[in-house]
């Protein structure tokens, strides 16, 4: 698992602990955790949840009408390094 993957997973878990049902899900620059915010969420379980997504790259809560309040979360994947930094023409 990617050190991206590792994070958003410790994340999940958190907020999973604090009484939310997150949803993570893997794209090619970073990974992503999403969970609904009920209403009836503690102030402490709050505190919880910001001290986990503080943790992230990104995050935010988009509220609506409609559809409740989501929080999400960000992780960016590292661009993996390579000891062949001048490319196979590169001479010294």
């Amino acid at each position: 698992m990617s050190a991206s993957g590792v994070t958003a997973a410790a994340l999940a878990a958190r907020l999973s602990a604090a009484g939310l049902c997150p949803r993570v899900e893997e794209h090619a620059r970073f990974t992503t955790v999403e969970a609904e915010v009920p209403d009836t969420l503690s102030a402490d379980s709050w505190r919880e949840v910001l001290d986990a997504v503080a943790n992230a790259d990104r995050f935010g809560l988009l509220a609506t009408n409609l559809n409740g309040r989501t929080l999400w979360a960000v992780v960016r994947k590292t661009v993996p390094t390579t000891s062949d930094v001048g490319g196979p023409g590169y001479q010294r």
